[in-house]
């Protein structure tokens, strides 16, 4: 027997009703503030992750990359961010110099540990919003990101935030934290020792080191803002304040990507049995990816959330977003080759929008009937010898046992009038 790879996993039956239930629900939301859907391919070219800024461990340890028969170097996406932003330079959506709004949802790959709600191949939606470095469009985004999570119906959502400034104040607090890191360098971690020249401000998200002395003591990014940064900021929360948005400001919170500017966030919610492991996702502004990735100087602030995480959250607080699956109609014959009469009536209500499903098991009656009520059906159209010959059929409601018999011929129109009530 071959199995699923390591890491990955298969979606069945009701978990796959799960998932299009919260993929329906946030896409309703997105589109209400007006975010358009965009796909983009599930590989790119390693240049769009691997570039020189980004130093992240995602990028350095995690991505999947491999040769094409061309000796191209490609890579699976590890997220959903750095495509989206190539898709709007390549196709120059700048021109119309307005912001972009965009949503996007689908797998991406990274090499980890898997474990509970944590995979290889993960799934995520997210928003990017492009072209303006309004502080309005942050208080927007978070806004939604907020939202987003309450309209699923998890309590205690809120929002820790943070910022890490403006091109200026993020130069000048790096230049502070390689001299705050530079003392303890030996007592740290071997890859935050490399990333005090490299990327200082990478060791503040380290999990090895994240109860070391010197990040414990370590200084913030709000400390160190230039006056327009701080200023920025204060516009920010004062928005979430005036939205009613509950936060709480995070002064260590940097998140996981190197091209981050200004505004970063995170989503938490009250779930049983997460604990302190209630962070549902984040994101946040970014100042020079556009330009990185051959566009102009513009910004953009975008979020994601790992579907699968959030999945187990609505789970573990008994949260269901699927109506009851049934079934409109079930057909049953007495004798299975009536079954072509069956398959005749099955099309003309399947035509008409109209949920309907037959035998084909060569099943008796009693075994049919199961059926339907396993499918949980909420009408039984019985064809039997009489019925067949006068061209009738027998209409039965499976919650009243009501029956009527019925031509044929308006089968369809009267169907769809129980249907409605």
């Amino acid at each position: 027997m071959i199995t699923k790879v390591k890491g990955t996993y298969d979606l069945l039956f009701d978990e796959t009703r799960r998932w299009q239930a919260l993929e329906q629900k946030v896409r309703k939301i997105f589109e209400v503030y007006n975010y358009s859907e965009i796909r983009t391919p599930i590989m790119e070219y390693s240049k769009v992750f691997h570039r020189e800024t980004e130093q992240s461990e995602m990028v350095t340890k995690e991505t999947y990359n491999f040769l094409d028969r061309s000796d191209r170097e490609l890579t699976l996406r590890p997220e959903g961010t750095a495509g989206v932003i190539r898709s709007y330079v390549e196709n120059k959506l700048y021109v119309n110099q307005d912001v972009s709004k965009f949503y996007y949802m689908g797998p991406n790959f990274r090499y980890e540990r898997p474990q509970k709600g944590r995979y290889r191949q993960f799934s995520q939606f997210g928003i990017e919003a492009v072209g303006s470095d309004s502080p309005y469009l942050d208080i927007e985004v978070v806004s939604l990101a907020y939202e987003t999570i309450k309209r699923l119906g998890l309590k205690g959502v809120r929002v820790r935030i943070n910022t890490l400034g403006d091109a200026e104040s993020r130069k000048n607090y790096q230049e502070i934290l390689v001299d705050h890191f530079s003392k303890h360098k030996e007592t740290l971690c071997e890859d935050c020792q490399k990333r005090i020249d490299k990327n200082p401000l990478r060791i503040l998200d380290c999990k090895i080191d994240k109860d070391h002395i010197a990040l414990q003591t370590a200084p913030v990014p709000a400390e160190h803002l230039t006056p327009a940064a701080h200023e920025r900021y204060m516009l920010v929360l004062k928005g979430l304040n005036e939205a009613n948005i509950p936060y709480e400001t995070a002064p260590k919170l940097v998140r996981g990507l190197d091209y981050y500017s200004h505004t970063v966030f995170e989503i938490e919610a009250d779930i049983e049995g997460f604990g302190a492991q209630n962070v549902l996702g984040g994101g946040g502004c970014y100042q020079k990816l556009v330009q990185e990735l051959g566009g102009p100087d513009l910004s953009g602030i975008g979020f994601a959330f790992g579907m699968e995480r959030l999945l187990l959250a609505l789970e573990a607080e008994d949260i269901s977003l699927i109506d009851e699956d049934k079934l409109d109609a079930y057909i049953l014959t007495f004798d299975n080759k009536d079954s072509l009469v069956s398959t005749t009536l099955l099309n003309q209500l399947r035509s008409n929008d109209i949920k309907a499903e037959m035998n084909y098991m060569n099943r008796n009656f009693k075994g049919q009937l199961k059926q339907a009520i396993k499918q949980n059906a909420s009408y039984l159209l019985i064809l039997g010898e009489e019925e067949i010959k006068n061209q009738m059929i027998t209409i039965k409601n499976t919650k009243t046992e009501t029956q009527e018999t019925i031509p044929n011929k308006i089968v369809v129109k009267h169907l769809k009038e129980l249907l409605k009530k």
